[in-house]
């Protein structure tokens, strides 16, 4: 099954980087961070990856190129894995993207995640939490990071001064999707973003799953 990693966008909100390098290179612990995404892929036996690339790809391909093997023109051997870079355009929006890929690739069914995003879900179980119900797409909804201390006010007082407390946040999309290629119809064309109408119209029709994640999770996509 094919794993597709949106790594195209220009990342604005991390320009002390990205006027270097594409946000998904930019390194944690001396590894960017798109190799942490593949290796935590592979951990759970997902080998085939399709990075969908854009502004500074370049960049992607000279990375590759110098530290591993190359198999064809844009794909590379990655210790056990394969990972292809795939231009998607530079101003593509996600679900161009996606469907440029589509068009590609041979699965019926396929993993996506973004670019920026570190968690440690299990992978082997989200997948079968989509193959066990009739979804045509499953979205990881996690809890985002609480940041500020929760107040509890009654007529003007505080009554309760809380600590942080991710429960209190609720869900938010995740990344780490598990899709039908038949998503591709809900996709009009490049300047389509994937996360507004194409998954709320799947929203609309019952036919999105959630898989709730409680565990790790962080997105990646300023220098804080």
């Amino acid at each position: 099954m094919n794993v597709l990693i949106l790594a195209g966008g220009q990342g604005t909100r991390f320009r002390e980087e990205t006027v270097i390098k594409p946000k998904p290179m930019i390194e944690i612990n001396g590894v960017p961070m798109l190799l942490h995404i593949i290796n935590h892929y592979n951990h759970y036996g997902f080998k085939k990856f399709t990075v969908l690339g854009g502004f500074k790809i370049d960049y992607i391909h000279d990375y590759f190129g110098t530290l591993f093997s190359r198999v064809e023109a844009n794909t590379y051997k990655y210790n056990d894995s394969e990972v292809t870079i795939l231009d998607t355009g530079l101003d593509t929006m996600t679900g161009g993207r996606i469907k440029k890929a589509i068009e590609i690739i041979d699965d019926e069914e396929f993993m996506l995640t973004y670019g920026d995003g570190i968690s440690n879900v299990n992978l082997k179980t989200l997948y079968e939490f989509y193959k066990t119900n009739n979804f045509l797409g499953v979205v990881t909804a996690v809890r985002p990071p609480a940041r500020f201390g929760r107040l509890k006010i009654e007529s003007g007082s505080v009554i309760k001064f809380g600590e942080k407390n991710q429960a209190d946040e609720g869900w938010i999309n995740g990344g780490f999707f598990v899709l039908n290629k038949d998503i591709k119809n809900y996709i009009d064309g490049e300047s389509t973003i994937f996360e507004k109408e194409p998954l709320e119209n799947l929203s609309n029709e019952n036919r999105l799953g959630a898989f709730l994640h409680e565990g790790f999770w962080q997105c990646c996509d300023t220098i804080r």
